[in-house]
């Protein structure tokens, strides 16, 4: 069954012919996803790449019935792009845009309070159910299809750990980046909430990094309402205490944004914590293999 996305997913891309936009809509489009059309405000009625072009997300989603979008638009009006997602209620939107300012941020998340539209980022790597679809930038080679739920803030580290695990044939079921940015989406609770409730999913990895406390925020939810194991690695161990480490959200400022402090609340809510990502393989072997 997999989450959030599958083979039937439609999706568009807003931002279709910038450049970025058209080389991951069609690396989408190779790896097997069902992409449909894209948004460009005064290109709709054009062809590019050998799809139609939309001015507006409604009426890409009357002519194509598509579920979800793609948003490859810059930041100053990323927002906008978002907020016209839900309004057209589409169902998935995957905003891969960085340095959205945190106002807009604080306004696209008034809408999506009101709305049943689930948003993954900004700033996120996108989403893959291995085999099947892919919404993002990550390279869809890497993975296989399995049972472990991976969910990241870290985009290019979950490239890595993902690598590794399908080295040692660990496929797994969805991959999602929640996003870097302080305000996003979705979070980690949003995204386990999803798994324990998924058939093809058997455990799942979290990867985490340091700044906020929804690891910690995650682990006491997943104590009294997780069924299915969970293992974690947590990048950052070494970051000084008030120094941005790489963007915006990797920051420790409080208690509980460090790596030592949810780490120590990981393992009281019985997460099994592992200091190597080269640790993660045979962890999951082995608790999957005693969870059987």
């Amino acid at each position: 069954m997999a989450i959030l996305i599958n083979r039937d997913s439609k999706f568009i891309t807003c931002g279709f012919t910038g450049h970025q936009g058209t080389f991951h809509s069609l690396q989408s489009r190779d790896y097997g996803s069902q992409f449909v059309g894209g948004v460009t405000p005064g290109k709709g009625g054009t062809i590019h790449e050998g799809f139609p072009v939309f001015n507006t997300v409604s009426e890409a989603k009357a002519k194509t019935e598509a579920n979800a979008a793609l948003i490859f638009v810059p930041p100053a009006n990323a927002a906008d792009s978002i907020v016209e997602c839900i309004e057209a209620e589409i169902a998935l939107v995957v905003c891969i845009t960085d340095g959205i300012p945190t106002r807009d941020m604080t306004r696209v998340k008034s809408y999506l309070d009101r709305s049943n539209t689930i948003l993954v980022g900004p700033n996120t790597p996108g989403v893959i159910t291995p085999g099947e679809s892919k919404l993002g930038i990550m390279p869809g080679h890497i993975h296989m299809p399995g049972k472990v739920g991976v969910i990241s803030r870290s985009g290019t580290l979950s490239y890595d750990i993902v690598q590794l695990l399908s080295s040692e044939e660990i496929g797994q079921s969805t991959c999602v980046g929640i996003g870097a940015d302080p305000i996003s989406g979705t979070n980690f609770i949003d995204i386990l909430k999803l798994y324990e409730q998924d058939d093809d999913t058997e455990a799942v990895l979290i990867i985490g990094e340091i700044g906020g406390i929804s690891e910690a925020e995650a682990a006491r939810w997943a104590k009294t309402h997780m069924t299915k194991p969970i293992i974690a690695f947590m990048a950052g161990a070494f970051a000084p205490r008030g120094k941005r480490m790489g963007h915006s959200g990797a920051i420790i400022n409080d208690k509980e944004e460090s790596v030592a402090d949810k780490v120590e609340v990981m393992k009281e809510c019985g997460v099994h914590v592992v200091d190597s990502i080269f640790d993660i393989p045979s962890t999951l072997k082995l608790i999957i293999r005693n969870d059987e």
